[in-house]
């Protein structure tokens, strides 16, 4: 059972010396053999990596014992005094050109939606190194998954707003072979396993990885370990894509639907609380401005770029089976695999709970196509639209025991 404040846990993984096959994060030598494509085992790896400065270890974890601050949610209601216009966009031609598909916003330039999405990895632990992460809240969408180690990544999709900086920047996991296909996105990121770089090379959207040695990422020079220093500005991303002939317009084989008018159905949810085992999340419903705020561990969870607190118009809890890849080692000890690549099966459906306007919706999620964002449908099978605005995808094993709880 979660509880809205969990016991603080101090875990510090022990510093692991004989990693020898399988590679880190902060190690990226490059494989024995790689596709055939001159300049393939240069752009896959990250100088700054290997350089020797770069420790060979595994994910650490640090609880520092976070001191719970409670934000006030008011009781007002949001809009009190104007009855909003209804806008319903669940069809492709709703949304026509100047209306961003990922979240139904009206932009003030719609030529921004002629640019190609960004798929961006961005690291979550340890919170002493990567906390607060810039770019979060210019971000249309975020994914939230677990890596081997239990600890949770984000992968973050920036298209219609112009993030000027993202970071930290950190490796590629499995869930980034599905993401780019869903979002006709390109894909940023600092490096990965060698099984999981191999199936990346060997992907549909090969030609869109932007990989770091080129231009965009730069290093902060922070005192801190170097894999946690890695940074990018997306205006130099789109450039590249841009020189490459590859900075257009997406395609999107499906659409989710939006609608500032809450549907029928909704269970009262003024906090909605994630367990990750090694994390706990708390989203906390605010009427007046209609946006959900997140926690961290009992912390504010901040932008580093602008110091606001971390907020979106949805939380979107994706259940879905995830299973150890045997043919991918994410960790090896003395020669024996201790920790598998894992892969969330977001594909085919799945049960979703949809948290918005304070409400909760448990519906089902669908992805039946790799080309196919996530649509949702009710017990009826009547799409239930997202409020207009940024989503947070929390995505969690449907093995793990009561992960999701809702204070009224």
């Amino acid at each position: 059972m979660v509880h809205p404040v969990k016991p603080l846990i101090f875990i510090i993984l022990l510093v692991v010396t004989s990693l020898t096959a399988c590679n880190r994060d902060d190690e990226i030598p490059p494989p024995p053999t790689l596709p055939a494509d001159p300049g393939t085992q240069s752009q896959s790896i990250d100088p700054a990596d290997i350089s020797g400065t770069a420790t060979n270890q595994p994910e650490e974890i640090i609880n520092l014992a976070p001191t719970v601050t409670v934000r006030p949610i008011s009781t007002a209601t949001p809009n009190a005094t104007a009855t909003p216009v209804p806008i319903d966009l669940r069809m492709a031609a709703d949304f026509g050109d100047s209306r961003n598909p990922l979240t139904g916003e009206e932009v003030s330039d719609p030529s921004q939606l002629d640019r190609r999405p960004l798929a961006i990895k961005i690291s979550n632990a340890p919170a002493i190194h990567v906390r607060p992460q810039s770019g979060l809240n210019d971000a249309d969408l975020i994914f939230e998954h677990i890596t081997e180690a239990g600890i949770t990544r984000f992968t973050m999709i920036v298209y219609g707003k112009n993030a000027p900086d993202v970071g930290p920047i950190r490796s590629a996991r499995l869930i980034d072979l599905e993401l780019p296909a869903m979002y006709d996105s390109a894909l940023i990121y600092s490096g990965s396993s060698d099984g999981v770089r191999q199936r990346l090379l060997g992907s549909d959207f090969r030609p869109r990885i932007i990989f770091p040695v080129e231009p965009g990422y730069y290093r902060t020079g922070a005192d801190k370990p170097i894999e946690h220093t890695l940074y990018g500005t997306p205006a130099t991303f789109w450039e590249v894509l841009e020189g490459k002939g590859l900075n257009q317009r997406p395609t999107f084989n499906t659409y989710m639907a939006f609608s500032n008018v809450p549907p029928p159905g909704g269970q009262p949810a003024g906090e909605a609380i994630i367990d990750y085992d090694w994390t706990l999340i708390n989203w906390r419903f605010d009427p007046e401005l209609g946006r959900y705020f997140r926690w961290t561990d009992g912390v504010e969870h901040l932008d580093g770029y602008t110091n606001e607190q971390v907020n979106v118009a949805n939380v979107v809890v994706i259940l879905a089976n995830h299973i150890n890849d045997p043919n991918i080692c994410e960790q090896l000890i003395n020669g024996v695999c201790t920790a598998f690549s894992v892969q969330p099966q977001i594909f085919g459906s799945g049960p979703a709970i949809i948290f918005r306007d304070g409400q909760r919706y448990d519906s089902t999620w669908h992805r039946a196509n790799r080309y196919d964002m996530f649509t949702f449908q009710d017990a009826n099978g009547q799409a239930i639209p997202l409020q207009i605005g940024n989503t947070w995808f929390q995505v969690i094993p449907i093995w793990y025991e009561e992960p999701v709880s809702v204070l009224p």
